[in-house]
């Protein structure tokens, strides 16, 4: 079975039987009644993907991976901060009147920062130290700038990636300060599961693990049956995951470098709700 599914299971059901309950704070979300958006969650879960092993893809549900690898690109490669480049709408809601998210996300990756080799923006400066210095223990990015977070649209929920090399294997560590189960979970596991595997192509490594390390690891209110149903899903073997091997510059990637075979899922009947 695909070992996505059984860290997610565990992870829901760790939330669900031993969670804490913010019913009775304050809280900032919001569902479109203007009800709050009460959660229940865990502090400091910490899911480890081997690669090599398997695409870390759930199929308890459909994940929409090649919308998730196309925001990552937006995200990573493209360094954008406008929803126009974006070929999905998932970030339609947090624009501004200007088109953009503000100075999140994107816009923080293509900075360009002085270094004793030169001028890099953060990508760059770890496709360099990935071909350069692959024994560097500071091949990192980090995108929650507190100097520009009043003029981000969202604060960054997946803020920092650190890359280390040990032998021919990359591995990576994905640090999120907030997760939402149902929606975001498996979406952003995959995006950078398949950045590492970009990341390793072109510099001539092989992937490996990925360290999914998350601060607040929630479920809202309104999502609890929703979930509950789902995890009495049957689940299915991972599909095989294929990356053009063709492609051995970073900027050259799209979300047709990739494919996703024998993907078998379970279907999701439900409408969900979007706390804002």
């Amino acid at each position: 079975m695909s070992r996505a599914d059984e860290l997610y299971i565990a992870t829901c059901r760790e939330i669900l039987e031993n969670g804490f309950s913010d019913q009775e704070l304050e809280v900032r979300p919001h569902w479109a009644d203007g009800t709050p958006a009460h959660t229940i969650k865990k502090f400091g879960v910490v899911n480890r993907y081997n690669l090599k092993e398997e695409f870390p893809i759930m199929t308890l549900r459909r994940t929409y991976w090649k919308s998730a690898i196309e925001e990552i690109l937006w995200i990573w490669q493209k360094k954008s901060n406008r929803i126009a480049d974006l070929g999905s709408h998932v970030w339609d809601e947090w624009a501004g009147e200007d088109g953009t998210i503000g100075k999140a996300y994107g816009y923080q990756l293509g900075i360009k920062h002085q270094y004793q080799e030169g001028l890099f923006d953060q990508v760059d400066r770890v496709l360099y130290d990935l071909k350069h210095n692959p024994a560097s223990r500071r091949i990192m990015t980090n995108i929650y700038n507190f100097e520009d977070l009043h003029e981000m649209n969202l604060y960054p929920c997946a803020y920092s990636m650190t890359f280390n090399v040990t032998g021919n294997t990359l591995n990576a560590i994905l640090n999120q300060r907030s997760q939402d189960m149902l929606t975001a979970n498996n979406w952003n596991v995959c995006q950078y599961a398949a950045l590492v595997h970009m990341m390793a192509q072109v510099s001539g490594l092989e992937a490996g693990e990925l360290v999914h390390v998350i601060a607040d690891c929630h479920i809202y209110d309104r999502h609890i049956p929703m979930v509950e149903k789902m995890l009495e899903n049957p689940m299915y073997e991972a599909p095989k995951f294929v990356i053009d091997p063709d492609v051995n510059d970073f900027y050259q990637f799209t979300k047709n470098s990739f494919q996703m075979i024998d993907y078998h899922y379970n279907d999701f009947k439900f409408e969900i709700p979007i706390a804002i």
